[in-house]
C-alpha cells in the first residue's frame, strides 16, 4: 500500500521560485507480524528520521522538500505511532531502535545519517550505541535523553494551543483510539517518571568523538530546555551545535530552509564513521595503546 503527499522544492539560493516538486510517498512493510508505515523522497546518501513521541513521520514534511533533492530521505511511523500499528509489546528506545535499523534494512539501506526530534533524539542515540557499523553520522534535534528535566506544558495543556503547547495538543489529538493511547502510555513509562526523564546518555557522550554529530536546538524550546543542547555539546568532543533563534520544540518545522542547509553542509563537511560491530564493547585498557575508545 502507499499514498503521497506532493511537496514543493523551493530554490533558497534564489527568489524562492518552485523549481521542482517532491513526492513524499507513504509505504507500509510487515515487521514482527505488524503494520509499519514509512514514508520516503529523494536518491542519495540516506538519512533515517526519527519523530517524536506522539507524533509522526508527517513532522519531517517541510524539510523533507528540501532533503530530497540531495538525500534518500526515509521517515517511519514508529511502532504506536502515525499509521503504524499499536500492539502491546515493547516500547523502549532499543526496541524502538530495532524497529528502525529493520526499516532501513528492508530497504537497502546498510549505513545511515540517523537524525532524531525529541524522542526520536533518544532513539537515535540508542541506534548508534547498538549499531556503531550502521551509523555514519548522529543528528539530534531538541532530543530527549540529555538531561533529567523537562517543561511543565503536561500541566497546561488545558490552555489555547500555540506553540509548543500546540505541539502536545496536536499530539494528544491523534491518540485517537485505545491501542494509540495505550502505545503512548508504554512509551511515556520507558522514557519518563514523576522527576523528570528517566533515560539519559550523558554518561556515554564522550563516546560519540568517533561518530561526527550535529545538535539543532531552539532557543525558546519550553518542552526539553535548550541548556540540554548547549551541556550535550560541551560534553561529545568535536560536535557542532546550531541554535534557532524564535524556534521553539520543532526548530526544523520553524526553518525548514535553514535546517535543511545545515544537515546538508555536515554531511558535506564531515566523513562518515567507519565503525566495527563490537566498537563500544569493553576493552582492556592495555588494548587501547593510547587509542580513543
Amino acid at each position: 500500500m502507499a499514498d503521497s503527499t506532493t511537496l514543493d522544492l523551493w530554490d533558497t539560493r534564489g527568489a524562492g521560485a518552485v523549481v521542482a516538486a517532491v513526492t513524499l510517498e507513504r509505504h507500509e512493510l510487515e515487521m514482527y507480524g505488524h503494520r509499519v508505515s514509512y514514508r520516503t523522497a529523494g536518491s542519495g546518501p540516506a538519512l533515517l528520521l526519527l519523530h517524536g513521541i506522539t507524533n509522526s513521520s508527517e513532522t519531517w514534511e517541510r524539510a523533507a522538500s528540501l532533503l530530497a533533492e540531495r538525500f534518500t530521505v526515509i521517515a517511519p511511523d514508529l511502532l504506536g505511532h502515525g499509521k503504524s500499528a499499536t500492539p502491546r509489546g515493547d516500547y523502549s528506545l532499543g526496541a524502538h531502535a530495532s524497529g528502525a535499523r529493520d526499516v532501513a534494512n528492508a530497504l537497502g539501506h546498510e549505513r545511515v545519517t540517523v537524525v532524531g526530534h525529541s524522542l526520536g533524539g533518544g532513539i537515535a542515540m540508542q541506534f548508534a550505541y547498538q549499531f556503531p557499523e550502521r551509523t555514519e553520522r548522529l543528528v539530534l534535534v531538541s532530543s530527549g535523553g540529555l538531561g533529567r528535566g523537562i517543561g511543565g506544558l503536561l500541566d497546561r495543556v488545558g490552555l489555547q494551543p500555540a506553540g509548543d503547547v500546540g505541539v502536545l495538543a496536536r499530539g494528544f489529538a491523534s491518540l485517537d483510539n485505545a491501542g494509540s493511547r495505550q502505545a503512548f502510555l508504554h512509551t511515556v513509562r520507558a522514557v519518563i517518571e514523576p522527576g523528570g526523564q528517566r533515560v539519559s546518555a550523558n554518561e556515554r557522550l564522550a563516546l560519540a568523538a568517533r561518530i561526527p554529530t550535529l545538535i539543532v536546538w531552539g532557543e525558546r524550546d519550553s518542552i526539553i530546555p535548550v541548556e540540554h543542547g548547549v551541556a550535550a555539546h560541551e560534553a561529545m568532543p568535536g560536535s557542532r551545535l546550531e541554535l534557532f533563534a524564535g524556534a521553539g520544540h520543532m526548530p526544523h518545522d520553524a526553518d525548514p530552509e535553514r535546517f535543511a542547509a545545515i544537515l546538508t553542509d555536515f554531511c558535506d563537511t564531515t566523513d562518515a564513521a567507519a565503525l566495527a560491530t563490537d566498537h563500544w564493547q569493553p576493552r582492556p585498557a592495555d588494548d587501547l595503546d593510547g587509542r580513543v575508545p
